[in-house]
């Protein structure tokens, strides 16, 4: 391994100790220029080298002149790093914008390493992930997730007393797992608390921050403006809410309320009990019925609205949907067609530099989360940072999360709901047949169509982010939903006598409401959960599709979320960058019940001819697997149809289920599955 590749591994290691001390216990040591130790340490250099420089692996800095960095100085290192405030996010910008300049990976490591001790802990780990995620010549440098890097983001503060103290006393092969409870925020006789076991799922928080760090918001341009960004953000986020919806489903509770009205109190209140590792203070918390007013912090983050600002943003949205067309800077109108509509607004929702008039349609959905993340403190008084709604790690912690996103799917819908039903000869393939669909457990003992799932103990290693904290592996266990591995069995009949291809669409969709009453289509329709999307080829005759669960193409594997990365298991490919970027396998499918809940299991073979973009791949190699969130690296996505396709558009008023829609066509079916819940909990593997 080369020195550059350990440097970036080390500057991601235990984010808060000074880079000069050594790293992977104490075996590595970087040698860096007298002049990039801080004022503290500077006066230090001949103690600290003489005292840490016996360590036997070194990684030597090369010497560059100092780079300036005064602009990113602004937010203080020890203070709040909020992505969602306007201000950070151009400052990051900027920090990543530097970084993706440097000529060359020994170059970027000088002036990362210049900048680690100095900066605001949140903001440099930040830019410096975007930027090896996003740079060609730091292709097989690993990323540390957030969770390594900032474990108290994401886990109890409780617990790391007790994981310093078994990592200090026992040794190494001695140690034990601390166990994380499943239930702390919150006391289990709260309603709510029913679905913590879905919002503070770790593996569903990283995806939620790796999507966001895979397409930001602002930087260079060319690693902004990716592929279909805009309809990613609205798709990513619908089934993000879809599946919450549907484990709300699962416990008999109704779908989450629209925050169509900021002037109302917020019912919901949350407590994370979650520390923000650059300030050592908790997240704030939210009490019943707080009102939003506006926010007004110039000074620490530039965030300033009002309620009346952010509704007269929403109303230009709506009225952009009405007539049509976008209203560009220079007067221009942009047209919302069909193609590239929901893109273009899913632009101007996030507010990410591709919006084409930031000024008039303002920054909706950042400032939502902002306004409503500092509700507790909008004016600085008790200098409070923000709730957990305020950082794209830790927002989906939150029930507002999910009634600020209904919020904003319906403005999506409202343009979608324009949009024309589709046609026959877009919906169907004629002369192919779906003859019979069916989903088993994969070891064969389950009924026919009947899922299991259960809770399931892992153990995670948070030792990398546990500055001056013990070496080697530090343990933690948690219990989170699991299901059993399954397979589908797709029979497909191609009456053609030559070979065709065709692309394999499987989703799930709950029939019943929490309410135990039977859902309507055009309802339904919005509640898909995309299961898988693949292509196959198709022989003159009957073929037999055996497909996997665990080759989504919606999910990334258990490993390649929670896996330790250090110098010991660097691998020599990208497996472990880009790629982290998907949703858990473990929260494929909903939880069911105990005595089994129905869904409809819908597949369609659509048409490759008319799916298909100018891109080859193999969803099998690097980083493909989880395309359907999160697209394909410097590739178009890898489908010419929108997402959620066929649901994304609204169906003649004689469609009332999903039974008439998948009737109308050959090359759709239907069938009904049941997901039943155990409750027991298994350790893994």
């Amino acid at each position: 391994m080369t020195d550059w590749k350990t440097g970036f591994l080390c500057l991601m290691t235990r984010p808060r100790e000074p880079l000069f001390y050594p790293k992977y216990g104490g075996q590595t040591y970087m040698a860096l220029p007298e002049h990039f130790l801080t004022d503290r340490y500077r006066p230090l250099a001949p103690m600290i080298s003489k005292r840490f420089g016996s360590a036997p692996n070194h990684v030597v800095v090369k010497s560059i002149d100092p780079p300036d960095f005064t602009y990113a100085l602004e937010i203080p290192r020890n203070g709040n790093y909020n992505t969602f405030s306007p201000k950070h996010r151009n400052i990051s910008g900027k920090l990543v914008q530097d970084f993706m300049n440097a000529p060359d990976p020994e170059i970027l490591l000088s002036m990362a390493s210049y900048a680690r001790d100095r900066l605001n802990p949140l903001l440099f780990q930040y830019a410096l992930t975007v930027a090896l995620l996003h740079r060609k010549d730091t292709h097989d440098v690993p990323v540390l997730s957030l969770l390594e890097m900032f474990p108290k983001r994401f886990v109890d503060p409780l617990l790391f007393p007790q994981l310093e103290e078994e990592g200090f006393v026992v040794d190494q092969p001695q140690r034990v797992a601390i166990e994380i409870p499943m239930v702390y925020s919150a006391s289990e006789e709260l309603l709510e608390q029913r679905l913590a076991y879905f919002r503070e799922d770790l593996g569903i928080n990283l995806h939620h921050w790796h999507w966001h760090i895979t397409y930001p918001v602002e930087g260079p341009i060319e690693i902004v403006r990716k592929d279909r960004r805009g309809e990613l953000f609205y798709y990513m986020h619908r089934q993000i809410l879809v599946r919450y919806i549907a484990e709300r489903f699962c416990h008999h509770m109704p779908p989450p309320t629209s925050l169509d009205n900021l002037r109302e109190p917020i019912p919901e209140a949350y407590f994370p009990k979650l520390l923000n590792s650059a300030l050592n203070r908790t997240f704030a918390g939210r009490a019943e019925n707080a009102v939003i007013t506006h926010v007004n912090r110039p000074n620490d983050e530039d965030s300033v609205a009002t309620v009346l600002e952010i509704e007269n943003w929403v109303n230009r949205f709506k009225e952009a949907v009405t007539n049509g067309y976008v209203l560009a800077e220079d007067g221009k109108h942009v047209p919302l067609d069909d193609a590239t509509g929901i893109d273009l607004l899913g632009n101007v929702m996030e507010n990410s530099l591709l919006s084409p008039n930031i000024p008039y349609y303002g920054n909706i959905h950042s400032m939502l989360h902002s306004i409503i993340g500092f509700v507790h403190d909008p004016d600085n008084l008790y200098l409070e940072g923000t709730g957990v709604i305020g950082d794209i790690a830790t927002s989906i912690r939150d029930p507002i999360f999910y009634r600020l996103h209904t919020f904003v799917d319906d403005l999506f819908e409202d343009y979608l709901k324009k949009l024309a039903p589709y046609t026959s000869k877009q919906l169907g393939y004629p002369g192919v047949t779906i003859e019979d669909v069916s989903v088993q457990v994969s070891n064969g003992k389950a009924a026919v169509n009947r899922l299991l799932t259960f809770w399931q103990r892992s153990q995670v290693d948070l030792g990398v982010g546990l500055d001056f904290g013990p070496t080697g592996n530090v343990l933690a266990t948690f219990t989170h939903l699991q299901h059993a591995p399954f397979v589908y069995r797709i029979n497909v009949m191609n009456d053609s006598q030559k070979v065709r291809r065709g692309t394999v669409r499987i989703f799930l969709a709950p029939i019943y409401n929490g309410s135990g009453k039977a859902i309507q289509f055009n309802q339904q329709r919005r509640y898909v959960i995309e299961l898988d999307k693949f292509t196959a080829t198709l022989t003159p005759g009957i073929n037999n599709i055996v497909r996997r669960s665990d080759e989504s193409s919606v999910t990334i594997p258990f490993e390649r979320a929670f896996r330790r990365q250090d110098i010991a298991t660097m691998p020599g490919t990208e497996s472990f960058r880009f790629c982290n970027c998907g949703w858990p396998d473990h929260m494929l499918i909903p939880q069911g019940s105990p005595h089994g809940m129905p869904y409809d299991l819908f597949v369609m073979v659509s048409d490759y001819r008319q799916d298909a973009v100018n891109v080859n791949f193999d969803e099998h190699v690097d980083c493909n697997d989880s395309h359907s969130y999160c697209g394909l690296r410097d590739q178009f996505y890898p489908d010419r149809r929108t997402m959620g396709f066929p649901f994304d558009r609204v169906v003649p008023k004689e469609i009332n289920h999903m039974e008439d829609f998948a009737r109308s066509f050959s090359n759709m079916k239907r069938t009904v599955v049941e997901i039943r819940f155990t409750n027991t909990t298994i350790s893994k593997v």
